[in-house]
């Protein structure tokens, strides 16, 4: 089991696999822009798309629960921004 959660104190989104920490994307929230700035995924299943997963998850939580524009300092974050066009709205909210 899988879940993608927001640690405010640190200043992430973090994908908790079984329990255990497995990857995390870092933001900061600059006004009214939250500012991704680097994306790590500490599994072993890296080749499983678990980065993907981390960042549809996070973006799909600042999409429901926050009016924050979207700015892609992190390059795996951008990458996959390019790669979903359904998530384009996000970055000029």
């Amino acid at each position: 089991m899988s879940d993608v959660i927001q640690n405010q104190e640190l200043d992430r989104f973090e994908l908790v696999i079984d329990g255990e920490l497995a990857g995390y994307t870092e933001y900061r929230v600059a006004g009214t822009d939250m500012i991704f700035t680097h994306t790590e995924i500490i599994s072993e299943e890296r080749e499983h798309g678990l980065g993907g997963r981390l960042v549809r998850d996070a973006l799909d939580q600042v999409r429901d629960h926050t009016d924050y524009r979207v700015v892609a300092q992190c390059p795996f974050v951008s990458h996959w921004l390019k790669s979903h066009p359904e998530y384009q709205d996000l970055l000029s909210r």
